[in-house]
């Protein structure tokens, strides 16, 4: 049997024993009794100690703004509440995606700045993001930059959380940002009126130690607080074997505090703030040198010494004898230092029975400091070269002098009036964004020199072409919005929903910048150790520039190469249009169309190409929804969708022109048109209150149907641009299968001796496309294609033991991939432009142990 007729065959299964079962649960006359509180049962719902405890009535979503049953939600969404979380040790984005067959994640640039992506819609660096990532009800604080940072929440905002909900398809209607993929939703543990709490301990491999903990105090019968932390520290799992700064890279060091106050102020005003902080300070990523071309002759130049040194190095792995976690990487002193705060006050009064006014208002913080070298490199003069055997960077990007990489901070206010008839429920808004930068983002990126310290300027001139490219922006992000959406009961069983947007969006943009020449110094020890001077003889006042400090001013407006201004605008109308049907209470059929958009962006750094247009797609959606309940109980959801993906957003890989000094580049270019279509499952089922099943599958069909590539300008510096793809292509990190299996059996022990119980989940991704720019050039050379991601096998172990001996105690160990399988997750895309490719590895295996004390009323 092949992996596609494994994934094919599980569904299917899925399928026939869920309908199965559900069949007797439809022609049962009770309908599921409605809750009577809903903040009550989402919380004991997310309270429960085990999978098994939780049921479908028991789950309460908020994908359409107000408190649903997941199964009365005519939307596609999987959703896990905080033990399942733990269970699945996830701390992380990544760790998400990896048991959501619908979500995937984009790691060219580490754990921490991964980037998630839904039914195929991708986000490149410097665009938005294409799934919106809410924490209560808030988007995540943006950042500005050439990478994916930011645009989500904090590192360890996993913690103490009531539930997570991943929403399929274009949500653009009722949330603040729009996008084409869907939403991520953070829902935090809100304070209660018990005094209450956990401290838990962890330990593991790797180094890895975690303390977490959680306070709820009621302060007087009107005020409630909560307060949480969480310390998560680990090694890197990616050797370095440079003997040039730390061991190892891919580690996990990160602080997160929140606290929540919710206060009643009357009986029908409450007042709910939440103030976070998350702080990361990790050695950033580390990639493996993948493959070189020894094909490349002198008369080639920089791609010559490029690809030659990337053999050498290559080379001296194999000599070593090196796996796939080993590498070289010659930064003295690399870093990613990613902190984020933001503070959430939602006021919501019941102004009758039938109007509740809801108002959500925020202000957060994203600051990133990095240094690190793009292609992990530790490369060497190759021959012919003047200078042989002398150290050599091909891209090292560090900070400019008292600035930061990214500095932004965002203003949200939203303000809801929901309403309810008889027949009909409502909710109508407007949306006010205001994302502003606090001073200058600035970075130095070295390129062919060799710097120690690129901040300031000690550098070394090793190849003769070295430059350092200094540039800061101000980018400023407005995006206001107006909506309302509306359901309508024709009967007990026929409903429709019909919602709309406008949405009103504008970047502004300052970019200054500076070019640095290494030239050299004969005097100075070694003969090609140098200072820096501007090429551009404006600074200084049109003189040739004093010192280094002149070809860069951090703290003024004058820039050697002057200052550069753009506003892209852009707005949109975005809709939705549902109809479903219910002919019993345990079964659900609904269709769905759905406009959705996600806006343009700007990016300084590639001359001629600063700026995109919007993209849109048409999404049409089916789906089923079934519960069954008994000795048995669970849930089969189904949905097919289609999508028309137009005016897509594209990335490009940008060749230098030989003249231009650059080192090539990317760039984003709308030149695309796809469709997408595909099928998912999200089903489990509880079998006598001891054995629990859970099965996610998604099928994803996703190709380019038109990819053009723009003409560049004859000024450009740039030579070509190479597409990510061409027509016909699969998009890129698109999986056409998706498949979790997760399997928790309950012991029938004693209550005396407490609740165990043990857990498997098994996971499988098809092979994915990176890009399809490289195959017809490194294929050839390296006998395989880079470009794709071979498919993966997972499997995780979890024993949980709730009640250690009726204390309240509970005790949990896992291990994480325990087969030790070492998968490429991406690559660096630097095959074209010179001469070698990178890749990137998942975790290796890992296990650990974990306790945790309750305590409370």
């Amino acid at each position: 049997m092949t992996r596609t007729q494994l994934c094919v065959s599980t569904a299917l299964f899925s399928a026939a024993w869920t309908l199965g079962l559900a069949a007797p649960a439809a022609a049962q006359d009770t309908p599921p009794p409605a809750p009577a509180n809903q903040n009550t049962a989402a919380q004991d719902a997310a309270a429960q100690s085990s999978e098994t405890a939780t049921s479908p009535t028991d789950i309460i979503v908020t994908a359409q703004r107000v408190e649903q049953r997941l199964q009365d939600v005519p939307i596609s969404i999987t959703v896990y509440n905080q033990q399942q979380l733990e269970n699945r040790n996830v701390s992380l984005a990544t760790d998400l995606a990896t048991y959501t067959p619908s979500l995937s994640v984009n790691q060219r640039y580490g754990p921490e700045k991964a980037s998630f992506s839904i039914r195929g819609f991708n986000q490149d660096q410097s665009t938005a993001p294409t799934v919106g990532v809410y924490f209560a009800d808030v988007v995540g604080v943006r950042a500005q930059g050439g990478t994916t940072s930011g645009n989500t929440v904090g590192a360890g905002s996993f913690t103490d959380l009531q539930n997570v909900q991943v929403l399929k398809g274009p949500q653009g209607t009722l949330f603040g940002r729009n996008t084409t993929g869907g939403a991520v939703l953070l829902v935090p543990q809100k304070p209660t009126d018990r005094l209450e709490g956990y401290l838990e301990g962890s330990a593991g491999d790797y180094n890895m130690w975690r303390v977490q903990g959680a306070l709820n105090v009621p302060l007087s019968d009107t005020f409630k607080l909560r307060f949480s932390v969480d310390r998560n520290k680990r090694d890197g799992y990616m050797i370095n074997h440079s003997g040039i700064g730390p061991k190892s890279y891919n580690d996990l060091n990160y602080t997160y505090m929140r606290l929540s106050v919710v206060g009643d102020l009357t009986p029908n005003l409450e007042n709910y703030i939440i103030a976070t902080y998350s702080q990361s300070h990790t050695h950033g990523y580390a990639a493996r040198l993948l493959g070189c071309n020894p094909t490349i002759t002198a008369a080639s130049g920089l791609l010559y010494a490029t690809s030659h040194a990337a053999c050498d190095q290559i080379a001296r792995q194999n000599a070593r004898g090196d796996g796939p976690l080993d590498v070289e990487v010659d930064n003295p002193d690399p870093f990613l230092r990613i902190d984020t705060w933001q503070v959430i006050d939602t006021t919501t009064w019941k102004a009758s029975d039938t109007l509740t006014v809801k108002n959500i208002a925020s202000y957060g913080e994203f600051r990133e400091h990095t240094s690190f070298s793009l292609n992990s490199d530790n490369f060497f003069v190759p021959a012919p070269f003047p200078n042989t055997g002398k150290p050599f960077q091909y891209i090292l990007l560090d900070l400019a002098p008292g600035m930061g990489n990214s500095s932004e901070s965002t203003v949200t206010e939203e303000l809801q009036l929901q309403g309810r008839t008889d027949k009909a429920e409502w909710v109508v808004g407007g949306y006010l964004e205001w994302s502003r930068p606090i001073g200058w983002s600035a970075g130095r990126t070295s390129i062919y020199g060799y710097c120690t310290d690129t901040e300031n300027l000690v550098c070394q001139q090793p190849l003769g072409v070295g430059i350092i490219s200094a540039s800061a922006t101000k980018i400023s992000f407005n995006n206001h919005g107006i909506f309302g959406q509306g359901t309508y009961h024709f009967t007990d069983q026929l409903a429709l929903t019909v919602g709309a947007r406008y949405t009103f969006d504008k970047i502004t943009g300052y970019s200054q910048s500076s070019r640095l020449t290494l030239i050299p110094n004969a005097a100075a020890p070694g003969g090609y150790i140098t200072i820096l001077a501007c090429n551009d003889a404006r600074a200084n006042g049109g003189r040739p520039p004093a010192t280094a400090a002149d070809c860069f001013v951090g703290t003024g407006s004058t820039f050697a190469n002057g200052q550069a201004i753009k506003q892209p605008q852009s707005n949109r109308p975005t809709w939705l249009v549902n109809l479903e049907y219910k002919p019993t209470p345990d079964l659900m059929a609904y269709a769905k169309y759905a406009r959705g958009y996600r806006q343009g962006g700007l990016n300084f750094t590639n001359p001629g190409l600063e700026t995109w247009e919007p993209e849109k797609v048409d999404a049409y959606e089916l789906g089923l929804k079934t519960t069954f309940r008994g000795s048995v109980r669970g849930y089969f959801n189904v949905a097919a969708f289609y999508n028309k993906f137009s005016n897509q957003q594209v990335f490009g890989q940008l060749i230098a022109k030989p003249s231009s000094g650059l080192a090539g580049g990317a760039a984003i270019i709308n030149a695309g048109r796809s469709r997408i279509y595909g099928l998912e499952v999200d089903s489990s089922a509880t079998f006598f209150d001891q054995l629990r099943l859970d099965v996610g599958y998604t099928y994803l069909n996703a190709r380019i149907q038109q990819l053009i590539t723009p003409t560049l300008d004859p000024s450009s510096p740039f030579a070509q641009i190479i597409p990510n793809g061409k027509a016909g292509d699969v998009l890129a990190l698109s999986p056409k299968h998706k498949l979790a299996v997760t399997g928790t059996y309950t012991l029938p022990l004693d209550k005396s001796i407490g609740e165990v119980s043990l857990g498997a989940t098994y996971t499988y991704t098809s092979r994915q496309i990176v890009t399809t720019a490289e195959t017809a050039t490194a294929t050839p050379v390296l006998g395989f294609d880079p470009g794709v991601l071979q498919p993966m096998h997972l499997v995780n172990l979890n024993l949980n033991w709730n009640n250690v001996a009726g204390m309240p105690v509970d005790f949990a160990a896992f291990v994480t991939n325990v087969t030790n399988r070492h998968y490429r997750v991406n690559i660096g895309q630097s095959w074209n432009s010179a001469g070698f490719e990178n890749a990137l590895y998942l975790a290796p295996r890992m296990w650990g142990v974990r306790l945790k004390y309750r305590f409370g009323t």
